[in-house]
């Protein structure tokens, strides 16, 4: 009997993904655990496992699919002893897509469709097969469905724009050429008109809040600009930024930090790291011990290691400290788990290690999800100070900026010290003006002191 493969969920939130890679072809031998694909999640590039061993019978979603949804059949395996031809012929129809996809091959010959696709009743071809629009005039124009919406979006006529794809296939490009180049006549509702070339520029104004692109792009000159869709992240990125400044109202406090000492002692540690295989075993950095001295500081002011929900305060056992990270195209934030726990070289090669697997886009689901509190630290771009959003489920975030040689009062006679000013964001709902300063004064009192991080 046919083994399907669908797609896995990567994390409990997961609703679809992108099908990146296939690292297996029809008619390879796999046994359970061979890495069979790459899964694109919203932060993440995540290699599936085969559960069963048999032969690949029909790869269903091509490589490069956009938004396969979870549990959707991507794959067919024959069982040993199976027939393949007959294993294949049995596989269901592939997952919906939101983007490019090229085409199965012979997608567009006449051969019978599988067995569980649904006749198509408004002209597009589904399963395997390039979807399809229908012209006017009777004439399908073979589309992906992203390029369908954004001719919809935009007011093309599909049958007007040549296809750049597989078979003639209408893709995104040549729609948004077409948007850009004005390559394709209007739909038969039509949008609205687009300045003209010679026309004055639009007044310089912003556009309101929840514009459509079609509003946004009237105030810029035809051919001044390019388009570049959205990916997974920064819709994620965008969205749960919306949903926190809509929901959490934030309250910001700083103060600064003299950075001397620990510095000092920074450099003490590194000096008296062990050596293995002719490289330091740990090499501290100031961001490695403003983790360690946020989660001493959670620790000693519980009240504010918290997550707000509206029957409950969650109050947390442990700080799980996130960090930002920023990768191409956005940023991420793995966590150090119970950090108050962790010895500073700990907590210095686990950062290592996730940050370098962040930028790689290898990160599991549960080692960026969750945490109680997080950081983000702009200091090494020579960032003096700012404020960050916070992110829930945390409570809190600490805005690091750089350290710097300041003048500052000691025993009433100046001296030069090196100040970092940092700014804690907080949810007010659960996190108060007076609790957030006593949180800001035991990261100080940490930072100040450093030594009360090894003991």
């Amino acid at each position: 009997m046919p083994i399907n493969i669908t797609m896995p969920a990567l994390s409990p939130t997961m609703e679809e993904g992108n099908l990146a890679k296939w690292l297996v072809k029809e008619g390879d031998t796999v046994k359970s655990g061979d890495v069979i694909a790459e899964i694109e999640t919203d932060k993440a590039t995540m290699e599936v496992e085969a559960v069963d061993e048999g032969t690949v019978a029909k790869l269903v979603v091509p490589a490069g699919t956009e938004g396969v949804k979870v549990n959707a059949l991507i794959a067919v395996l024959a069982a040993d002893g199976e027939d393949v031809a007959a294993a294949a012929s049995g596989a269901g129809s592939a997952a919906p897509a939101k983007a490019e996809a090229a085409p199965a091959p012979k997608a567009e010959a006449a051969a019978p469709a599988p067995a569980s696709v649904e006749k198509p009743n408004n002209g597009e071809r589904v399963g395997n097969g390039a979807p399809a629009s229908v012209s006017a005039g009777g004439n399908r124009t073979f589309s992906s469905p992203l390029a369908r919406r954004l001719a919809k979006e935009a007011g093309i006529d599909l049958s007007a724009v040549a296809g750049s794809g597989p078979h003639g296939r209408v893709v995104k490009s040549d729609v948004e050429a077409a948007v850009v180049g004005g390559g394709a006549k209007a739909a038969s509702a039509p949008a609205a008109a687009a300045p003209q070339a010679t026309a004055a520029p639009a007044p310089a104004a912003a556009a309101p809040k929840g514009a459509s692109e079609d509003a946004v792009l009237k105030l810029f000159e035809p051919g001044s600009y390019e388009l570049v869709p959205h990916d997974g992240m920064r819709k994620t990125i965008a969205r749960r930024l919306v949903e926190s400044k809509q929901t959490i109202p934030h309250f910001y406090v700083s103060v600064d930090c003299e950075l001397d000492a620990l510095m000092a002692l920074r450099a003490q540690l590194n000096d008296a790291a062990p050596r293995k295989d002719n490289a330091p075993a740990y090499k501290l950095s100031v961001n490695d011990m403003v983790i360690k001295a946020m989660a001493l500081a959670l620790r000693d002011v519980p009240d504010a290691n918290v997550s707000w929900t509206d029957s409950n305060m969650v109050k947390h056992k442990h700080a799980d400290v996130g960090v930002a990270v920023s990768i191409p195209g956005g940023l991420i934030t793995p966590i150090i788990r119970k950090a108050e726990q962790k010895t500073l070289s700990v907590i210095s090669n686990e950062m290592r290690d996730l940050g370098k697997r962040a930028k790689d886009r290898k990160l599991k689901p549960e080692e960026y999800q969750g945490g109680t509190s997080s950081v983000s630290n702009m200091g090494m771009m020579g960032v003096k100070n700012f404020a960050a959003v916070v992110n829930p489920p945390h409570a809190t975030i600490l805005a690091v900026g750089a350290g710097e040689q300041r003048v500052v009062v000691k025993n009433g006679e100046m001296a030069i010290a090196t100040v970092m000013s940092v700014t804690l964001s907080t949810d007010h709902r659960c996190v108060d003006g007076a609790l957030g300063a006593e949180l800001l004064q035991a990261f100080k009192g940490y930072i100040e002191n450093p030594m009360g991080m090894l003991v």
